[in-house]
């Protein structure tokens, strides 16, 4: 069930770029068909691209439009340059309009950096998201959630007036780990716990999407971690490396109905009567329905490793990686917790190494003394 409330902050998310203007769309499809046209010269001119399975997604596109569903890809992330590298190995075909682009997620602190840079990624169909201390409920994960939900399964409400306007449930692609991750053998290629913004936007979607999961090799290859703080990091490296994306089958809609059913369920059992509109503090933290969310994460990653272990022959990962208290106890001693994983380059999800979150710290501090200050007069 979709909460009108959260559908309105998705679509005013949506609505903060002028994205319904014919001028912006005609730059949006430039900016993604020229992003990508680069990315697919340098792959083809420097790399050995191998792409399994591709039928897969392509089946799965065509579904979502005859189907008026959503669709959402599900990759690990071990690279700065997934995206939009990605994209460049599926062919031409898959982007015949601004329709068949997909949205994704981008950290703020990376690709919003400046209104120009935020501009450029904006027209890419890349939504800004917070990291460290926002947590699942902001706005782009709600506009996610908007994105997927065909408008005519929308409640009707007065609380849900949308403006952003949308032809039919888009594509949208996630990195559910949040962060790169590049580990030294014998955890080469090993993944993160999956995060539970990913699960909202199955769960609370009007209409369930068709998700797709992929798991990619060698663009660790193009960035490795270890330039993150070189100049070689703006130069592709290791020429001549082996790149493969492997497509899976789609996840079986029978699956995700069941979690939707559950969370349907805690919907009529926890739904707030004075505010029926909007999520409740229990179904946001509640006990119940943090354990169907890291259910329904733990199931996403699961057909993610599955593709890493069958179809791309690695061994099976160590069973610690499948743990977020094991990779929040692990990040919160920087390592010393378990002193045999090493990280390529440095974990990122460490808070202090994130330097914008000082800035972010003083611009709260500022902003609780002017209230403080105003409750006071």
């Amino acid at each position: 069930m979709a909460f009108p409330d959260v559908l309105q902050r998705g679509d005013d998310f949506l609505s903060e770029y002028p994205r319904n203007s014919k001028i912006w769309k005609a730059f949006s499809y430039g900016t993604c068909v020229f992003t990508i046209g680069m990315s697919k010269l340098i792959l083809k001119s420097l790399y050995n691209v191998e792409l399994n399975h591709f039928h897969e997604l392509e089946h799965a596109i065509d579904r979502s439009h005859k189907e008026e569903r959503g669709l959402m890809t599900i990759m690990n992330h071990m690279s700065v340059v997934d995206d939009p590298f990605i994209w460049a190995v599926f062919p031409w075909r898959t982007y015949k309009n601004l329709q068949n682009m997909r949205w994704c997620l981008g950290a703020d602190n990376v690709c919003f950096t400046n209104k120009y840079v935020g501009t450029y990624f904006s027209l890419g169909q890349v939504l800004a998201t917070k990291r460290f201390g926002t947590g699942p409920f902001q706005g782009s994960i709600e506009a996610m959630i908007r994105l997927v939900s065909p408008i005519e399964s929308c409640p009707s409400s007065d609380n849900f007036s949308p403006t952003f306007k949308i032809a039919k449930p888009a594509w949208i692609h996630v990195y559910p780990e949040g962060f790169v991750l590049q580990l030294n053998p014998p955890f080469s290629n090993s993944m993160r716990y999956f995060k539970w913004g990913i699960t909202r936007v199955l769960l609370e979607s009007t209409k369930a999407p068709i998700v797709v999961p992929i798991f990619t090799t060698g663009f660790e290859k193009v960035a490795p971690e270890d330039t993150a703080e070189s100049y070689s990091r703006f130069l592709p490296n290791n020429i001549g490396a082996d790149i493969k994306v492997t497509v899976g089958k789609p996840i079986d809609d029978k699956v995700i109905e069941e979690y939707r059913q559950e969370w349907n369920t805690l919907v009529e059992k926890y739904t707030d009567p004075r505010n029926p509109t909007d999520l409740s503090d229990e179904l946001k933290y509640g006990k119940d329905a943090q354990e169907l969310r890291s259910k329904v994460a733990n199931m996403l990653r699961e057909h993610v490793a599955n593709i890493r272990h069958e179809k791309c022959n690695f061994p099976k990962e160590d069973e610690r990686f499948k743990s977020p208290t094991w990779w929040k106890r692990f990040t919160v001693t920087e390592g010393d917790s378990d002193p045999d994983v090493k990280f390529i380059g440095k974990n990122w999800a460490i808070r202090r190494l994130q330097k914008f979150l000082a800035d972010r710290d003083n611009e709260d501090d500022i902003n609780t003394k002017k209230n403080n200050d105003n409750e006071g007069k």
